[in-house]
């Protein structure tokens, strides 16, 4: 049944139409009669089932129609957020997860691809990255990958806290066994770290429906596992060569999050959106001077240029380039767990240097000192695994040249501290000159380019060579220098 209204002489669409059941008007009928009586018909411009919408309407519906399909296209093409991890855990690692993770959720991604290769790394901030997976409203799928890169240590926990666990081929997980540096821990404590960290896999994994005996055994027994042992133990849900490969055989899986919902991924085999999510250069900067390493040598040129603006009071430059380095060197040593028994031992070393320049042990005491900073720079950072500390090379390389160069700065400022004078009053005194006249107590002598008055308690004759004694105001006490004997052999 169709709504039409009818206006005056002309038929115009009306809001307040009224239902006809037969679909036609009074004023139709009377056409009609017309048309029988002869009369000519008005034409009608209004028909059946016919409604003109203003302008203001028609806008409407268009840009509803635009906002819905770009809101089922953005639903039916959700992207995938990858965010890439190839170093050690770290303060720095976890708040870009954390900020990655947190983009996902504000874009409704459709998951966040974490493709990781580690060796381990803190155990805070591996607590603190999968405290972020968890609560995620978005699902994570971790991936070992490339080919013969490996998730150990603190990346297996990483792994295992994951919605989605998988790995490429020829990689390797386990190894999570909580270390400490710097000797052997007594029995106790190593028993509650090795519990701590237990207990934290079993919480995990239980929850992700994987082998819980197994994987707690990678850390009370430091078990590690290649990819097929992985997958055929149900550590992991998957093994894919390649990104592609694992968005099709994610496609249309569903599996249980930690919350207890069940989620199914609706992924394309090939062209699938995926968003790469990159550090900030912030984060690439802090992580790059958190390499222990790095914060190693800046450390030392920093206290390098800092002895060098204190024996070259004005210089300006070493002292701002010392400055900046040991604030730089400090505030990343601050993220790390660092040995202060460490710093000790590197102030320790300066100190021999500068005992070397005073007491001339002809090389013992920088030989002690160059040990020393050895010794600081490998105990500075107390990191888990060996790539998190300072190695053995780099503390060499800064230790034996530092070492040379500041007992050698050292040397020169002392002994330019014992040189005699040279310049006004006290430069005089010592200094050979000529009498260009006969000094009968009194008279002129030629000293540095210069006629000074003089006067001797001994006879000089003109020419006879002097040597000034004191200076008194503009006049030099001087006495004549005895005549150099020949030594014969």
């Amino acid at each position: 049944m169709n709504l039409i209204c009818f206006e005056g002489p002309r038929l115009q669409p009306r809001r307040d139409c009224h239902k006809i059941s037969s679909g036609f008007s009074r004023r139709a009928h009377v056409g009609k009669a017309r048309v029988g009586t002869g009369a000519p018909a008005r034409p009608s411009r209004a028909k059946l089932g016919s409604c003109r919408w203003p302008p203001q309407l028609w806008i409407r519906h268009t840009v509803c129609c635009f906002v819905a399909l770009f809101l089922l296209a953005a639903v039916s093409a959700a992207d995938v957020l990858k965010v890439t991890v190839n170093d050690a855990i770290q303060p720095v690692t976890a708040e870009y997860i954390g900020r990655a993770l947190d983009l996902a959720a504000a874009n409704h991604d459709q998951a966040v691809l974490i493709e990781i290769n580690t060796p381990g790394g803190l155990v805070d901030s591996t607590r603190d990255i999968i405290e972020k997976i968890v609560a995620s409203p978005v699902p994570v799928i971790i991936y070992v990958t490339p080919s013969g890169s490996r998730a150990a240590s603190a990346g297996f926990f990483i792994l295992e806290s994951a919605d989605v666990a998988a790995m490429a081929p020829g990689t390797n997980t386990g190894a999570a066994h909580p270390v400490i540096l710097g000797g052997k821990m007594d029995d106790v404590m190593k028993q509650k770290m090795e519990n701590d960290a237990a207990a934290l896999m079993r919480s995990v994994v239980a929850k992700r429906g994987r082998n819980v005996e197994l994987a707690e055994s990678a850390v009370r027994e430091s078990k590690s596992f290649t990819d097929q042992e992985a997958l055929d133990k149900k550590l992991v849900e998957y093994i894919a060569p390649t990104e592609q490969d694992l968005f099709h055989q994610l496609n249309g899986k569903s599996f249980k999050r930690f919350n207890g919902t069940t989620v199914t991924l609706s992924l394309k085999d090939k062209d699938q959106p995926v968003r790469d999510y990159r550090m900030t250069l912030k984060q690439r900067i802090l992580s790059y001077i958190m390499d222990p390493n790095v914060a190693f040598i800046l450390l030392a040129i920093g206290a390098l240029a800092l002895y060098a603006e204190f024996n070259h009071p004005g210089a300006v430059i070493p002292g701002t380039v010392g400055v900046v380095f040991i604030l730089i060197a400090a505030f990343a040593l601050n993220l790390l767990p660092v040995r202060f028994a460490a710093i000790a031992m590197i102030i320790g070393a300066f100190a021999l240097f500068a005992a070397e320049a005073k007491f001339a042990s002809h090389g013992v005491l920088t030989t002690g000192g160059i040990v020393l900073l050895t010794l600081g720079g490998l105990f500075l950072v107390d990191a888990p695994i060996p790539e998190m500390r300072v190695h053995l090379a780099t503390a060499l390389a800064v230790s034996i040249p530092l070492g040379i160069i500041t007992a050698f700065l050292m040397s020169i400022a002392v002994r330019a501290r014992r040189n005699k004078v040279v310049t006004g009053e006290q430069g005089l005194i010592g200094e050979i000159g000529i009498a260009q006249t006969t000094l009968a107590s009194a008279g002129k002598v030629f000293v540095h380019g210069e006629l000074w008055d003089a006067v001797s308690t001994v006879p000089v004759p003109a020419g006879e060579r002097i040597v000034v004694r004191e200076v008194d105001g503009l006049t030099l006490r001087v006495e004549p220098v005895a005549a150099a004997r020949t030594v014969m052999a």
